[in-house]
């Protein structure tokens, strides 16, 4: 089965950048996507073949999540049921007979850290979450995290200590996720990869010399781990700062 992640930095304007194109030809079993920035209405996707499954942000414009799936789940949960942190629209879970996939787009701590009490207590409860689900059969959750776990994963780790989304409180946090059972795929597969990222400003000419942060992911519960495939990351597709990361499994 093949899954897709993508943080599009709103999806209409990805649409104009060759969305449809990458779509078609990667024919996923599962396409999720992050930072719509829709509200209900506002966008009519015609994907045949697929089942459309959206979570909005109260606030017009921002934030937003979808999951494209060719099976229609069990169930589809939206949120983490936690009111205070369930307003942005950022989690989608769909059930399936022999798993929960969920897609995810992180509270960014922002500059200064201004958000960071409120992007811990996301993570926390993020974490109790899948530990929840994964109690009950095997998660596959992907989506922008939000965070750089180790110096490899970014391009100029020094230089970028204790900013969103490489503090210390951010990757040990991280590090919690891992340790409660869960396998990063793209890491699992290549343990000492370098220079591949996921995520470049657009500032600075960034993408052109590759100065990017891999902060997009596919996580899998451990027992999982020995059936991933391949998990590579897009970097050569455009249409968002961000480019779409992959895994088969």
């Amino acid at each position: 089965m093949r899954y897709i992640s993508w943080n599009v930095n709103g999806l209409r304007a990805c649409l104009t950048k060759g969305f449809l194109d990458f779509f078609n030809r990667m024919d996923a079993d599962f396409f999720c996507l992050q930072e719509t920035k829709l509200q209900a209405g506002q966008l009519d996707l015609d994907l045949p073949g697929y089942h459309q499954y959206w979570n909005y942000a109260e606030k017009k414009g921002y934030s937003g999540t979808a999951v494209f799936a060719k099976e229609p789940p069990l169930s589809v949960t939206y949120g983490l049921g936690v009111p205070e942190l369930d307003t942005e629209g950022r989690l989608i879970t769909l059930e399936y007979p022999d798993f929960y996939l969920v897609t995810c787009y992180t509270p960014n701590a922002q500059q200064g850290l201004a958000r960071l009490d409120h992007r811990l207590k996301w993570d926390g409860a993020f974490r109790e979450y899948l530990c929840r689900l994964d109690r009950e059969k095997p998660v596959i959750a992907c989506g922008d995290l939000n965070v750089a776990h180790q110096e490899i994963d970014l391009k100029n780790p020094a230089s970028n200590r204790g900013n969103a989304g490489f503090s210390d409180e951010e990757r040990e946090s991280f590090g919690k996720l891992l340790d409660a059972g869960f396998t990063d795929t793209f890491r699992h597969l290549n343990p000492d990869a370098t220079g591949v990222y996921s995520w470049w400003s657009y500032r600075f000419n960034a993408r052109k010399n590759n100065a990017g942060w891999r902060i997009d992911y596919f996580l899998v519960s451990d027992r999982l781990a020995q059936r991933i495939r391949s998990a590579p990351i897009h970097t050569q597709v455009l249409g968002s700062d961000h480019c779409p990361v992959e895994l088969e499994i």
